[in-house]
């Protein structure tokens, strides 16, 4: 077993990419590259907006700004590496970069999740407790959220990767993927894995069900006060400030479960790498659209720092 360890660690693997097919590769490269540009100006707006403009020193848009840093630092983790591989021919990685990019990747992906989660908190009290709102979410709690979605998220990584670490490799080293996700490394391991899937499949149930539940108890919550609001007008405005953050949940939280919540035997190579797309490189990519077309804070904040850069 030592000898085949020894022998991945030192031969890599091979990431298959989105497609095989070399006349594709250069288009995919123009495609993800336009896309990773847009995510990474797109969340820096958002965050210099937020803390450009004094009436979006709120939690909510705290929370924003540290959801668009996130999404840029995932994205990153991912997109250059495959953009990379794109115009390569060995699209070769490391054993070491393997585990590195699944750290990072998953400790950043996890705070996305905690992040959303603390969120859908931050309306539950707006709209539930308004009166309790500036005790509730003070800004000393809200660096504690963030704070603990962090940790509980690089501890999660940690102890994956470690797992992850102790598998031997000793057939094929190509990774039917364009990173170095749980499930196609698995694949690729001739130890046996039925111990590391309980493992993988119970603390990602922990991790990532926790602060869905929490975001679905949330919204039940907001939904029994709303109805109870007697004018429609009021029923619309409290929804209205939902809206952005409900959509941005569908989306991540839609693909992230089709992905991870399912035994090895089912993983599908083509349709998991469109799903993994949507939640690694297209979500992340829509979020400043989502959360500045339809808010007229957002608009204003974009407007003075346009006007500022302009000035």
């Amino acid at each position: 077993m030592e000898t085949k360890n020894h022998s991945t660690s030192t031969s890599g693997f091979i990431l298959l990419g989105l497609s095989s097919n070399p006349h594709l590769q250069r288009p995919l490269f123009a495609v993800f590259l336009a896309m990773y540009l847009v995510t990474v100006v797109g969340n820096v707006l958002i965050i210099l907006a937020i803390h450009s403009d004094s009436r979006l020193h709120t939690p909510m848009y705290f929370f924003l700004s540290n959801l668009s840093f996130m999404d840029i630092c995932f994205t990153t983790v991912i997109v250059p590496k495959m953009l990379v591989n794109l115009l390569s021919e060995t699209k070769a990685i490391s054993y070491v970069g393997c585990l590195v990019q699944m750290y990072f990747f998953m400790a950043l992906a996890n705070t996305d999740s905690y992040l959303l989660a603390s969120m859908a908190v931050d309306r539950l009290v707006a709209i539930c407790y308004p009166l309790h709102y500036d005790v509730a979410m003070n800004p000393r709690r809200c660096l504690f959220l963030l704070l603990g979605s962090c940790t509980i998220s690089h501890l999660h990584a940690l102890f994956r990767v470690l797992l992850m670490s102790r598998l031997s490799f000793c057939a094929s080293h190509v990774i039917k993927h364009f990173f170095c996700d749980t499930q196609p490394v698995l694949k690729l391991s001739c130890s046996d894995t039925s111990s590391s899937q309980i493992v993988v499949m119970t603390e990602t149930l922990a991790v990532i069900v926790t602060p869905f539940l929490g975001i679905l108890f949330s919204y039940l919550r907001i939904i029994i006060a709303v109805l109870r609001i007697p004018s429609a007008a009021g029923k619309w405005k409290a929804f209205s400030t939902c809206g952005s953050h409900l959509t941005v949940v569908a989306l991540f939280y839609g693909s992230v479960i089709y992905v991870y919540f399912r035994p090895l035997s089912m993983y599908s190579v083509v349709k998991d790498r469109v799903a993994t797309v949507m939640y690694t490189v297209v979500t992340p990519m829509l979020n400043p659209f989502i959360y500045s077309l339809r808010n007229k804070d957002m608009k204003r904040g974009l407007r003075k720092l346009r006007e500022r850069i302009y000035s």
